[in-house]
């Protein structure tokens, strides 16, 4: 047998799909971050570089999957929203007690997050990043219907190319 020769193939198997997958993640990030300019909120897309990465990454993990993605999003964007309102009704008070319930409030719409994705078992760890987005930058509806739609474009991404993707971790 030729061990060099077929450790050779696989390798070279091994960096173009790693160059492929890496190449469909910059192509449809591209495509969601130019179809709304939110570049501004950088929390927000962080949490959508991060589910790339999962998604082109390990796109059978069950993380990827769209119930999870979405999901995940939808709970992290409820979680962050309400963190968000309640930061809005009981920010009145000194500097330092507003610091303390802001970073308060970041901190809760994560954990909060968390609880909502291991209870509705939809588990998507960047999905903690648009809860805490949501309370750093104030949140609009644009961004919620930009982050359900971005995590919707990603799963359906994944969907159709499932087939020629595989794990690379």
């Amino acid at each position: 047998m030729h061990w060099h020769l077929v450790a050779r193939q696989i390798k070279k198997q091994t960096i173009l799909s790693y160059v492929y997958q890496s190449s469909l993640a910059v192509l449809v990030l591209i495509v969601i971050l130019y179809a709304l300019n939110v570049t501004t909120h950088a929390a927000i897309v962080a949490a959508l570089g991060s589910s790339s990465f999962i998604i082109f990454a390990m796109p059978h993990s069950v993380t990827a999957r769209p119930r999870n993605v979405i999901g995940g999003h939808l709970v992290g964007i409820l979680a962050g929203v309400l963190c968000s309102l309640l930061l809005g009704l009981f920010s009145q008070g000194g500097t330092l007690l507003q610091e303390m319930l802001y970073i308060a409030l970041c901190s809760l719409s994560v954990g909060l997050s968390i609880l909502g994705m291991v209870i509705s078992d939809t588990e998507h760890p960047p999905a903690a990043g648009t809860a805490l987005g949501m309370v750093v930058h104030p949140w609009n509806w644009q961004i919620v219907v930009f982050v359900l739609a971005s995590a919707a474009f990603l799963s359906l991404t994944r969907w159709i190319l499932k087939s020629r993707l595989q794990d690379l971790v």
